[in-house]
Protein backbone atom coordinates (compact mmCIF):
# COMPACT_ATOMS: atom_id res chain seq x y z
CA UNK A 1 0.00 0.00 0.00
CA UNK A 2 1.32 3.38 -1.35
CA UNK A 3 1.42 5.95 1.74
CA UNK A 4 1.43 9.45 1.82
CA UNK A 5 3.48 9.46 -1.66
CA UNK A 6 4.09 13.08 -3.48
CA UNK A 7 6.65 14.37 -5.98
CA UNK A 8 8.32 16.13 -2.86
CA UNK A 9 8.91 12.77 -1.25
CA UNK A 10 12.41 11.80 -0.71
CA UNK A 11 13.75 8.85 -2.35
CA UNK A 12 13.86 5.76 -0.07
CA UNK A 13 16.96 4.74 1.14
CA UNK A 14 16.62 1.17 0.58
CA UNK A 15 16.88 2.44 -2.93
CA UNK A 16 20.26 2.47 -5.34
CA UNK A 17 22.76 4.70 -4.77
CA UNK A 18 22.87 6.35 -8.14
CA UNK A 19 19.35 7.13 -7.71
CA UNK A 20 19.49 8.66 -4.33
CA UNK A 21 22.47 10.75 -5.94
CA UNK A 22 20.16 11.99 -8.91
CA UNK A 23 17.68 12.60 -6.74
CA UNK A 24 20.39 15.04 -4.40
CA UNK A 25 21.26 16.30 -8.04
CA UNK A 26 18.30 16.75 -9.89
CA UNK A 27 15.13 16.21 -7.45
CA UNK A 28 13.28 18.41 -10.25
CA UNK A 29 13.44 15.62 -12.36
CA UNK A 30 13.55 12.10 -10.11
CA UNK A 31 10.47 12.74 -8.27
CA UNK A 32 8.06 13.55 -10.80
CA UNK A 33 9.32 10.01 -12.36
CA UNK A 34 9.41 8.11 -9.10
CA UNK A 35 5.76 9.42 -8.70
CA UNK A 36 5.04 8.86 -12.19
CA UNK A 37 5.76 4.84 -11.93
CA UNK A 38 4.55 4.56 -8.41
CA UNK A 39 0.77 2.62 -8.46
CA UNK A 40 -1.43 4.75 -6.61
CA UNK A 41 -4.03 2.40 -3.94
CA UNK A 42 -7.38 2.54 -3.46
CA UNK A 43 -8.00 4.38 0.24
CA UNK A 44 -9.04 1.83 2.85
CA UNK A 45 -12.43 3.26 2.50
CA UNK A 46 -12.84 2.42 -0.59
CA UNK A 47 -12.31 -0.99 0.16
CA UNK A 48 -14.53 -1.52 2.33
CA UNK A 49 -17.08 -0.10 0.67
CA UNK A 50 -16.12 -2.54 -2.01
CA UNK A 51 -16.29 -5.69 0.18
CA UNK A 52 -19.64 -4.63 1.97
CA UNK A 53 -21.10 -5.08 -1.52
CA UNK A 54 -19.18 -7.70 -2.14
CA UNK A 55 -20.07 -10.26 0.96
CA UNK A 56 -18.43 -13.60 -0.06
CA UNK A 57 -14.66 -11.59 -1.51
CA UNK A 58 -11.36 -11.94 0.98
CA UNK A 59 -8.55 -8.67 0.47
CA UNK A 60 -5.38 -9.24 2.28
CA UNK A 61 -3.75 -5.72 2.94
CA UNK A 62 -0.02 -5.88 2.75
CA UNK A 63 1.35 -2.98 4.78
CA UNK A 64 5.02 -2.93 4.33
CA UNK A 65 7.76 -0.55 3.70
CA UNK A 66 7.44 1.70 7.29
CA UNK A 67 10.73 3.74 6.32
CA UNK A 68 10.11 6.98 8.86
CA UNK A 69 7.08 5.86 10.56
CA UNK A 70 7.19 6.76 14.30
CA UNK A 71 5.00 4.80 16.40
CA UNK A 72 2.56 7.11 17.14
CA UNK A 73 2.03 6.95 13.09
CA UNK A 74 1.48 3.26 13.51
CA UNK A 75 -0.83 3.73 15.87
CA UNK A 76 -2.54 5.88 13.69
CA UNK A 77 -2.71 3.60 11.15
CA UNK A 78 -3.91 0.57 13.01
CA UNK A 79 -6.35 2.40 14.40
CA UNK A 80 -8.03 3.63 10.66
CA UNK A 81 -8.05 0.08 9.98
CA UNK A 82 -9.94 -1.07 13.01
CA UNK A 83 -12.13 1.93 12.71
CA UNK A 84 -12.50 1.50 8.68
CA UNK A 85 -13.13 -2.43 8.60
CA UNK A 86 -14.55 -3.32 11.85
CA UNK A 87 -16.03 -6.56 12.30
CA UNK A 88 -14.62 -7.29 8.56
CA UNK A 89 -11.30 -7.99 10.08
CA UNK A 90 -9.85 -11.61 10.55
CA UNK A 91 -7.38 -11.91 13.92
CA UNK A 92 -4.61 -13.61 13.40
CA UNK A 93 -4.18 -17.26 13.93
CA UNK A 94 -4.51 -20.83 11.88
CA UNK A 95 -4.98 -19.70 8.10
CA UNK A 96 -9.04 -19.88 8.01
CA UNK A 97 -10.71 -21.19 4.58
CA UNK A 98 -12.87 -19.79 2.96
CA UNK A 99 -15.92 -21.19 4.33
CA UNK A 100 -14.96 -20.34 7.97
CA UNK A 101 -14.18 -16.44 6.62
CA UNK A 102 -17.78 -16.49 5.20
CA UNK A 103 -19.65 -18.07 7.94
CA UNK A 104 -18.14 -15.63 10.47
CA UNK A 105 -18.50 -12.41 7.97
CA UNK A 106 -14.61 -11.55 7.84
CA UNK A 107 -13.18 -10.54 4.50
CA UNK A 108 -9.65 -8.58 5.35
CA UNK A 109 -6.21 -10.09 6.48
CA UNK A 110 -4.12 -7.47 7.53
CA UNK A 111 -0.32 -8.54 6.74
CA UNK A 112 1.48 -5.97 8.93
CA UNK A 113 5.57 -5.90 8.50
CA UNK A 114 6.35 -4.43 12.02
CA UNK A 115 6.95 -7.11 14.57
CA UNK A 116 6.45 -4.62 17.76
CA UNK A 117 3.30 -3.39 16.33
CA UNK A 118 1.63 -7.07 15.66
CA UNK A 119 2.50 -8.14 18.82
CA UNK A 120 -0.34 -5.44 20.12
CA UNK A 121 -2.99 -6.03 18.16
CA UNK A 122 -4.96 -9.34 17.52
CA UNK A 123 -6.24 -8.19 13.82
CA UNK A 124 -2.52 -8.02 12.23
CA UNK A 125 -1.01 -11.22 11.16
CA UNK A 126 2.91 -10.95 10.89
CA UNK A 127 4.25 -9.85 7.31
CA UNK A 128 2.87 -12.69 4.43
CA UNK A 129 6.51 -13.91 2.58
CA UNK A 130 5.85 -12.27 -1.24
CA UNK A 131 8.00 -13.77 -3.43
CA UNK A 132 8.89 -10.26 -5.81
CA UNK A 133 11.04 -11.14 -8.12
CA UNK A 134 12.07 -7.26 -9.03
CA UNK A 135 12.69 -8.15 -13.16
CA UNK A 136 11.67 -5.83 -15.71
CA UNK A 137 10.60 -8.48 -18.50
CA UNK A 138 8.43 -11.61 -17.76
CA UNK A 139 10.68 -14.36 -19.04
CA UNK A 140 12.84 -13.36 -16.23
CA UNK A 141 9.94 -12.70 -13.38
CA UNK A 142 8.63 -16.62 -14.31
CA UNK A 143 12.42 -18.25 -14.11
CA UNK A 144 12.85 -16.81 -10.60
CA UNK A 145 9.36 -18.02 -10.06
CA UNK A 146 10.01 -21.65 -10.89
CA UNK A 147 13.59 -21.20 -8.65
CA UNK A 148 11.15 -20.19 -5.28
CA UNK A 149 8.88 -22.68 -6.00
CA UNK A 150 11.92 -25.65 -6.44
CA UNK A 151 12.93 -24.58 -2.69
CA UNK A 152 9.84 -25.61 -1.73
CA UNK A 153 6.52 -23.02 -0.11
CA UNK A 154 7.01 -21.25 3.15
CA UNK A 155 4.73 -22.62 5.53
CA UNK A 156 0.98 -20.96 5.76
CA UNK A 157 -0.08 -17.96 3.87
CA UNK A 158 2.35 -16.91 1.00
CA UNK A 159 2.35 -14.86 -2.14
CA UNK A 160 3.62 -15.59 -5.42
CA UNK A 161 3.91 -12.26 -7.16
CA UNK A 162 3.56 -11.70 -11.23
CA UNK A 163 4.40 -7.68 -10.47
CA UNK A 164 6.73 -6.69 -13.00
CA UNK A 165 9.25 -3.85 -11.06
CA UNK A 166 10.64 -1.19 -13.41
CA UNK A 167 14.39 -0.34 -12.53
CA UNK A 168 16.27 2.90 -12.80
CA UNK A 169 17.90 2.46 -16.13
CA UNK A 170 14.42 1.35 -17.21
CA UNK A 171 12.70 4.62 -16.16
CA UNK A 172 15.35 6.67 -17.36
CA UNK A 173 15.65 5.00 -20.90
CA UNK A 174 11.37 5.27 -21.47
CA UNK A 175 10.62 8.64 -19.47
CA UNK A 176 7.12 8.98 -21.24
CA UNK A 177 6.08 5.48 -20.33
CA UNK A 178 4.10 3.98 -17.12
CA UNK A 179 4.15 1.04 -15.02
CA UNK A 180 1.18 0.18 -16.78
CA UNK A 181 2.59 0.27 -20.34
CA UNK A 182 5.97 -1.80 -19.01
CA UNK A 183 3.13 -4.59 -17.91
CA UNK A 184 0.26 -5.04 -20.25
CA UNK A 185 2.00 -6.38 -22.99
CA UNK A 186 3.19 -8.62 -20.69
CA UNK A 187 0.27 -9.98 -19.28
CA UNK A 188 -0.60 -13.24 -21.65
CA UNK A 189 2.80 -14.41 -21.44
CA UNK A 190 2.57 -14.25 -17.30
CA UNK A 191 -1.47 -15.29 -17.48
CA UNK A 192 0.17 -18.71 -19.12
CA UNK A 193 2.21 -19.18 -16.43
CA UNK A 194 -0.59 -18.78 -13.86
CA UNK A 195 -2.63 -21.37 -15.87
CA UNK A 196 -0.21 -23.87 -14.82
CA UNK A 197 0.00 -23.27 -11.64
CA UNK A 198 -1.75 -25.93 -8.89
CA UNK A 199 -3.28 -25.23 -5.43
CA UNK A 200 -2.98 -26.97 -2.48
CA UNK A 201 -0.52 -28.10 0.14
CA UNK A 202 2.10 -29.72 -2.23
CA UNK A 203 5.96 -28.35 -1.89
CA UNK A 204 5.91 -26.89 -5.36
CA UNK A 205 2.36 -25.85 -4.85
CA UNK A 206 1.19 -21.86 -5.36
CA UNK A 207 -1.15 -20.22 -2.50
CA UNK A 208 -1.90 -16.19 -3.54
CA UNK A 209 -0.92 -15.15 -6.40
CA UNK A 210 -0.96 -11.23 -6.65
CA UNK A 211 -0.28 -8.68 -10.03
CA UNK A 212 -0.84 -5.57 -11.20
CA UNK A 213 -3.12 -4.33 -13.34
CA UNK A 214 -5.26 -7.56 -13.25
CA UNK A 215 -8.81 -5.87 -14.51
CA UNK A 216 -7.11 -5.75 -17.66
CA UNK A 217 -7.77 -9.57 -18.76
CA UNK A 218 -9.15 -12.60 -17.72
CA UNK A 219 -6.75 -13.07 -14.64
CA UNK A 220 -8.96 -13.27 -12.15
CA UNK A 221 -11.09 -16.25 -14.02
CA UNK A 222 -7.53 -17.74 -14.59
CA UNK A 223 -6.61 -17.49 -10.64
CA UNK A 224 -9.96 -18.58 -9.52
CA UNK A 225 -9.95 -21.55 -12.29
CA UNK A 226 -7.14 -23.07 -10.85
CA UNK A 227 -9.09 -24.18 -8.10
CA UNK A 228 -11.04 -26.62 -10.34
CA UNK A 229 -7.48 -28.47 -10.43
CA UNK A 230 -8.38 -29.41 -6.53
CA UNK A 231 -11.50 -30.95 -7.56
CA UNK A 232 -9.97 -33.68 -9.39
CA UNK A 233 -7.86 -34.97 -7.20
Amino acid sequence: MTYCLNKNSPISQTQSRLLQLLDKVLPCVTRPLVLKWSTTQDTLTEISEWLESHPREVVILACRNFEGMTEDLHEYLVACIKNIFGDMLCPRGEVPTLRQLWARGQQVIVSYEEASVVSRHAELWPGIPYWWGDQVKAQELIRYLERMKSCGRPGGLFVAGINLTENLAYVLGHPSESLQKMTLPSLPCLRAWVREQCPGPGARCTNVIAGDFIGADSFVGDVVGLNAKLLHR
